[in-house]
């Protein structure tokens, strides 16, 4: 199935917390000189119009950047720094800044350094042509028309020794949730040091619990997880809430995210705004 857009949900607050944690591994990779690869299983366009008729539908960056723009939080400078240089170089247009939204895609390309380099899939054959035209020129990059989990483990290990690999699939199928976690721990058994951020969303918790309980079982150590929400679980239609699990996190990560998500889930949300900081496994 190739029916998800990331069009009608950029900007919003599961966007927030996917993007404020890679910015945040991203520059602890910079940190050594040495070169990295970023790995993006599922990258989409890339690059997103907030005043486009998709974006607009539901209009959820309201509840995300469009917020956070207006009521920047100590914590996220780093994060709207990179937003604001969302429009790439070789665009001459009349577009402000402002109505755009990066993917994870042009968020790793900003950061990426000369020595660094990604490799990027994505099989919707729209989101694949604009993602190609938007990282033309740049030999940092490659772009693969191919299934990113199958990409993955065949790339690894990589030849830096270092890596960000982030996983955001649609969920569109239930077996998604079981993919990722065999995808995950393949890709770990085969390169045990890099860093892997997945993304998910709470729709049923329940399956979020399956999902954690799973990794927990694989022996995987040094897992920890963050959510962000507009509402507390409920049994109704719709994702209340997003999270991230991240594989051999920084070791300031969770400090900076015990301090940063109560204040950020109370601006996007107000007082039905939820968090979550959890570590799933130890050393």
């Amino acid at each position: 199935m190739l029916s998800y857009r990331h069009a009608f949900h950029a900007g919003n607050f599961a966007d927030v917390l996917k993007h404020l944690i890679q910015v945040e591994i991203l520059n602890y990779l910079h940190q050594k000189d040495k070169p990295f690869v970023y790995i993006d299983t599922h990258s989409g366009a890339g690059l997103y119009s907030l005043h486009s008729a998709e974006a607009e539908k539901n209009a959820e960056y309201m509840n995300g950047i469009g917020t956070l723009r207006k009521t920047p939080l100590a914590g996220t400078e780093d994060y709207l720094a990179v937003v604001d240089q969302v429009k790439p170089a070789f665009d001459r247009s009349n577009v402000k800044a402002e109505t755009l939204y990066p993917g994870s895609p042009r968020i790793a390309q900003i950061l990426l350094r000369e020595q660094d380099r990604a490799q990027l899939y994505e099989l919707h054959p729209t989101d694949f042509v604009q993602l190609q035209e938007l990282m033309r020129g740049d030999r940092r990059i490659r772009v693969d028309k191919s299934d990113g989990y199958a990409g993955l483990i065949s790339s690894m290990p990589p030849k830096e020794r270092r890596a960000l690999v982030l996983m955001d699939p649609p969920y569109e199928v239930k077996t998604d949730y079981d993919v990722v976690v065999s995808t995950l721990i393949k890709a770990h058994k085969r390169f045990p040091t890099g860093i892997y951020a997945l993304w998910y969303p709470v729709v049923d918790r329940t399956r979020i619990d399956r999902l954690v309980q799973q990794l927990k079982d694989s022996g995987i150590p040094k897992i920890q997880m963050f959510e962000l929400g507009l509402s507390a679980d409920t049994d109704g239609r719709g994702m209340t809430s997003s999270g991230m699990i991240v594989i051999n996190p920084p070791w300031t990560l969770m400090a900076n995210m015990q301090k940063l998500l109560p204040t950020l889930a109370q601006t996007l949300a107000g007082a039905g705004g939820v968090w979550r900081c959890d570590e799933i496994s130890g050393e």
